[in-house]
């Protein structure tokens, strides 16, 4: 399958996760204001941000599966790492602004006590997303896109946020009014911090950070082939959900072009079938006696 089959497949993830955000924002929200819940309040309107942040990565799988034309020689691959890019800082501005929301109802001390219905409504939504973390993660691993995981794990923290909520509404039946709030001041917290790590992953990726270990291998698997001497050199860097290699080797100065092509030839069919590599550049040059 192709890689622009697989972006395909990963549009499935991204629209069951705007369908899941719609359908769970709309619903905590009208059961938080009938129920009077702050936690389950933050939990709707970070679903509410989800839905514009899974809209940005539909749009950016989309654009990845361009093919390449005159000004983009590579294809539109990392238009779904700035797809992330953008789903991060949505995500943190609605993250600070529950922050702020719940920290201004602590200072108040205006605390009261929640319905039983909006804990429901929360553990409901956490079982929701632990199911669509599930699909999407498994689905992300499969095509390798960077998007839909950063999708995932959006999911799996929503899940994790509306559990908080769930424990927090709980615990103000018992009295404790003041766990609502805080439910919702860490319902914030993990919005930003969720934020933050896509943040970090996307800007390593577009700035071509590439891991150090997967790096190592690839350099051992080239050195294993007989007919290398010495490896010079291993560049890497991802593009999308494309890794890019690009490799200086030393063989034996003797051997004609036709040789050292088959010894490209081989490294490369090495690389796809051990390290799914699809496009990597082997430069040859005479080893030194």
């Amino acid at each position: 399958m192709s890689q622009y089959d697989n972006l395909k497949r990963g549009e499935r993830g991204a629209w069951i996760s705007i369908f899941a955000y719609l359908v769970l924002a709309l619903i905590k929200l009208i059961i938080a204001f009938i129920g009077n819940s702050d936690a389950l309040r933050a939990d709707g309107l970070n679903n509410t941000t989800d839905v514009v942040a899974s809209v940005a990565v539909l749009i950016g799988l989309k654009i990845s599966r361009k093919p390449p034309d005159e000004d983009h020689h590579y294809g539109h691959f990392r238009a779904e790492t700035i797809a992330s890019l953008i789903a991060a800082f949505i995500m943190v501005t609605v993250g600070f602004q529950v922050i702020i929301n719940t920290f201004q109802k602590i200072w108040e001390n205006n605390y009261t006590q929640p319905s039983m219905l909006t804990a429901w409504t929360a553990l409901g939504g956490a079982l929701i997303m632990l199911g669509v973390y599930r699909y999407n993660l498994k689905l992300s691993r499969k095509i390798k896109s960077s998007s839909l995981y950063a999708a995932s794990q959006d999911n799996k923290s929503d899940a994790l946020v509306s559990i908080g909520a769930f424990i927090g509404i709980v615990g103000a039946q018992f009295g404790l009014f003041w766990l609502d709030p805080v439910a919702g001041l860490l319902v914030g917290i993990i919005i930003c911090k969720t934020a933050w790590e896509i943040f970090r992953d996307a800007t390593h990726t577009l700035t071509d950070g590439f891991d150090t270990q997967q790096l190592a291998d690839i350099k051992t698997s080239i050195a294993d082939d007989p007919d290398v001497e010495v490896v010079k050199d291993v560049k890497g860097r991802l593009h999308g959900n494309q890794t890019l290699i690009e490799a200086t080797i030393c063989v034996d100065p003797s051997l004609d072009v036709t040789e050292s092509h088959e010894i490209t030839e081989r490294i490369e069919g090495l690389l796809l079938e051990k390290h799914d590599i699809n496009h990597a550049h082997i430069h040859i040059e005479p080893a030194s006696n």
